[in-house]
């Protein structure tokens, strides 16, 4: 454990733990700490988890935190020489996939967080667009200058309701790279302040509601003081899907629709919710073994993206999924085989959706799904 510089790109290295994955090919939480990084990671920076599923780099794994390796198996040299010649180390690692390097593959994972959706405004657009991104899974936070309004709010279920001005409510909210704003105050003067502010934040998306020339007048004005016009090009406004949204229940959909659009577009894993990462890190399931099953790639349709996991334990029950049906079955079996010792602790299975068999099985997506399956005890 230690701090020292790579000689090759001058990054920090903030720890390396011991822990030989390629030897024993098993992630011995006890001995090392790389879930409990991915779980204290910061949300701000560009998350990515290297692993070795082929060749020579099978079973190293590295875990880049913006311009820090935070942690690497004591074997990790081939991935290492790889993150050593990257052009523009990390900033070329944005996308969840597979590399083919030479004789071995690595997985990328792009690590997403908890999508935070910043509602600026708690009126009666606000009310359905808090329920449906409790819906979709979003973390919600409420800002809100009247006490009723902010009441309401808190009733709709957000998770978070902020009852100040506007941009005293945006100077706490640090804004992340997976963090959502939708501005639909009740007037352009407090749209105009809540827009300086968020283009200015880190974020996955602004969207702002209002009319075409209610939209341009708040442009105009910000761009008169100061605020660049690229910025406010990238705002979505009106906010929105354009399909004809009439009431507010209607307008909701629209945000959401659009806001999932953006999300789904940027390829980031949402793989390790929290429950799971407290199986990992040894807050839950005590000392039951565990198989970690990912996908890393898919060909022709198929049911859940790369990144997408399912912890299986050794009695039976398991924490997320990788698509439900006969497929998950498949690779719920394989996992049970690993955890009974009768096949090779870390192993990369493939499951074929598309012949007979697998239409007799009821696997309708018509294509094929690898998936890293890794013990962990």
């Amino acid at each position: 454990m230690g701090i020292e510089k790579n000689k090759h790109t001058g990054y920090t290295i903030i720890s390396k733990n011991a822990g030989s994955l390629h030897r024993k090919q098993v992630i011995n939480i006890e001995n090392n700490n790389l879930y409990r990084k991915i779980a204290e990671r910061k949300q701000y920076q560009n998350n990515v988890l290297l692993s070795g599923i082929e060749g020579r780099y099978i079973g190293e794994k590295l875990f880049l935190s913006g311009s820090d390796i935070i942690w690497t198996s004591e074997e990790s040299a081939g991935i290492s020489e790889y993150v050593n010649h990257i052009a523009d180390f990390p900033g070329d690692l944005r996308e969840t996939g597979v590399l083919s390097l030479g004789d071995g593959r690595i997985f990328c994972e792009v690590i997403g967080n908890e999508p935070v959706m910043v509602i600026c405004g708690g009126g009666h657009v606000s009310v359905p667009i808090i329920r449906l991104a409790k819906i979709l899974g979003f973390y919600t936070i409420v800002l809100e200058d009247r006490p009723l309004f902010a009441e309401h709010a808190k009733n709709a279920g957000a998770d978070e309701v902020i009852c100040e001005s506007f941009e005293t409510a945006l100077d706490r909210i640090e804004g992340t790279p997976d963090t959502y704003f939708v501005i639909v105050t009740r007037g352009h003067q407090y749209d105009t302040a809540c827009l300086k502010l968020a283009v200015q934040k880190k974020n996955a998306y602004v969207g702002m509601m209002g009319s075409k020339k209610r939209v341009g007048f708040v442009k105009t004005q910000l761009i008169s003081e100061g605020i660049s016009s690229k910025l406010l090009d990238q705002v979505h406004m009106p906010i929105g899907l354009s399909i004809g949204a009439d009431t507010p229940e209607e307008i909701a959909v629209s945000v959401m629709a659009e806001v999932i659009q953006v999300k789904n577009t940027a390829n980031k894993s949402g793989g390790y919710t929290k429950e799971m990462l407290l199986y990992l890190t040894g807050g839950k399931g005590g000392s039951l073994r565990k198989v970690l099953a990912t996908i890393i790639a898919k060909k022709g349709s198929g049911p859940r993206k790369a990144g997408t996991k399912m912890l299986v334990m050794e009695d039976g029950t398991f924490v997320g999924s990788v698509g439900g049906g006969s497929a998950e079955a498949k690779i719920t079996k394989e996992c049970l085989q690993i955890l009974r010792r009768k096949k090779a602790a870390q192993q990369v299975f493939t499951v074929d959706m598309t012949g007979k068999e697998a239409q007799e099985d009821g696997m309708v997506c018509g294509g094929t799904m690898e998936v890293l399956l890794e013990e962990i005890e």
